[in-house]
């Protein structure tokens, strides 16, 4: 009796022993697709706000004042118009036209933001400048008075952050404006302490390097040191300052002309002051090499790929061919990040640039499961069309605003797919293969996550039978199409994979956005031992 109390007595504190281990044990490593989801920069759905023209204010009477001629301040119902250009003002008249949109006035939407989706508020330059657009900077450190203070953004940053937004600013640090007067100063004294901060001689016409040629827009010196200290080097410049009131990033204005070692100490800087901190380039080029200088860029590229692909001029096997190698350029993180716009201020509207439904249904769905962060141009949701600009900066269209506006019902649906696939957020890229869609594959480490996105922006419908090179989807596993598939409802499948091939029909100037469901095998489940 002894021995054996003895031996249970062991047995007892090995299994308690063994427990322990087990309880102590630690926690798988998080997977790489785990990681990118904590980071708030990777595949997040970017809305972007011009704040003079998102929200009419409630103290507009108050601040006409704030307008003095030659500003005009418009009605809401007035749409933006081409002007005519002010040789004395060194600017066209239509950078003058306001409607009176404050930081006040848009906090009262933001819940809309949020409520549509969004996980990013950029906003527009909010600094003080002479113009509406606001590139043109008097003082970066000051908010111009017609949107508010920066008390005012410190509390539009709070609001954001409760409802679960991230705010990024516009960063126009290559040149600020003909008015400010640290360049008027500058300008009219030779001894003045502001005089290496431009480019200044007779060698420029007007007398300043401009950017652009732009009288009104003369550039800042970024080689003088007291200029980089200033907008972001030391810890009260602009660029940590704003971050340290809320932003949690900067979109940076024509960024390819600060060159890539400012470009990199800058984001060295905003990482400093904020770890996890975002700056975005506007690189109208190639992103290639720029992503080794910042976070992300906004994406021209795969934006002239997609649109070449829906008007025919790029095919769709080499669409495929040509994002395939961007993104192998790139790198999938920074690609991640970068923001895939297919309209802005500078750009017109997509209602406009694409007409015909069926091609600007199929460039969003696109712009919603290729690698990125789609950016949603104020209004584009409800279906705002503008030409350039100034036409594709008209007021928001509240009117619009409308359970049953096709546009908004689009729209709202290619959000829900994203957020509800973790493949469209943060997943990997593969091309697949086929001679006649543009096709390819949003994969994570889960095989039933995988997403394979078909497009067919020809005139006719193409009959294919293309491969998934993809091990994890097992043999019969049908599929279904995620943008055909009703709330609540059974989805049907369009086909299976069989052996890594599957062969589809689309339909002219279509996309399908396809995912594996469980085969029913009478609760049998093939996918048991595969992820």
């Amino acid at each position: 009796m002894r021995t054996t109390h003895t031996l249970t007595a062991v047995a007892l504190g090995l299994a308690l022993a063994a427990g322990s281990a087990c309880a102590a044990s630690p926690k798988p490593a998080p997977s790489e697709f785990d990681l990118r989801e904590r980071d708030w920069r990777n595949g997040a759905i970017v809305y972007q706000v011009i704040v003079d023209r998102f929200v009419p204010s409630a103290k507009l009477e108050a601040k006409r004042g704030l307008y003095p001629p030659p500003k005009v301040l418009r009605p809401w119902s007035e749409p933006s118009r081409r002007g005519v250009y002010l040789e004395s003002e060194k600017l066209n008249s239509q950078e003058l036209d306001f409607w009176g949109g404050d930081l006040a006035s848009l906090a009262t939407k933001v819940g809309y933001v949020q409520q549509l989706g969004a996980d990013v508020l950029y906003l527009n330059p909010i600094h003080l400048a002479y113009t509406n657009h606001k590139y043109d900077a008097l003082d970066f450190q000051q908010i111009s008075p017609e949107y508010g203070t920066r008390d005012d953004f410190k509390r539009l940053a709070a609001q954001a952050h409760g409802l679960g937004l991230k705010v990024v600013l516009d960063g126009v640090f290559n040149h600020m404006g003909r008015n400010a007067p640290k360049f008027q100063d500058a300008f009219k004294n030779p001894a003045s302490p502001w005089r290496n901060w431009f480019a200044i001689g007779p060698q420029y016409e007007g007398g300043a390097r401009v950017w652009t040629g732009f009288q009104n827009l003369p550039e800042l010196n970024l080689e003088n040191p007291a200029v980089r200290r200033y907008l972001y080097e030391a810890p009260d410049s602009v660029l940590r300052s704003y971050l340290r009131d809320g932003a949690d990033g900067w979109r940076l204005d024509t960024a390819f002309e600060l060159g890539h070692s400012y470009l990199r100490d800058l984001t060295r800087a905003a990482h400093t002051e904020k770890p996890g901190s975002l700056v975005v380039g506007e690189i109208v080029n190639y992103p290639g090499d720029w992503l080794r200088d910042m976070d992300a860029v906004m994406n021209f590229s795969l934006r002239q790929i997609v649109l070449g692909a829906a008007s025919g001029e790029i095919a769709p096997a080499m669409a495929s061919r040509m994002t395939d190698r961007l993104i192998r350029d790139a790198g999938i993180e920074p690609m991640l990040k970068s923001w895939m716009v297919i309209d802005n201020h500078d750009i017109p509207r997509i209602a406009t640039q694409l007409p015909k439904l069926s091609q600007r249904r199929l460039v969003q769905a696109l712009q919603f499961t290729l690698p990125g962060a789609p950016n949603i141009y104020y209004g584009a949701e409800l279906g705002m069309v503008g030409g350039g600009d100034p036409e594709n900066r008209g007021p928001m269209r509240w009117d619009l605003l409308s359970d049953a506006n096709p546009e908004l019902v689009w729209t709202r649906q290619l959000i829900a797919m994203r957020k509800q696939h973790r493949a469209l957020r943060v997943g990997n890229f593969r091309t697949l293969e086929s001679e006649r869609l543009y096709a390819f594959e949003r994969h994570t480490d889960k095989a039933l996550e995988t997403v394979v996105v078909l497009a067919n922006p020809t005139a006719a419908p193409v009959t294919e039978r293309i491969m998934i090179a993809n091990s994890s989807l097992l043999d019969g596993t049908p599929m279904v199409n995620l943008l055909e598939t009703s709330p609540g409802a059974e989805a049907k499948p369009v086909g299976e994979v069989g052996s890594g091939f599957m062969t589809v029909t689309l339909p002219p100037e279509t996309v399908w956005v396809l995912s594996p469901r469980l085969p029913k095998l009478g609760g049998y489940n093939r996918f048991k031992r595969v992820r």
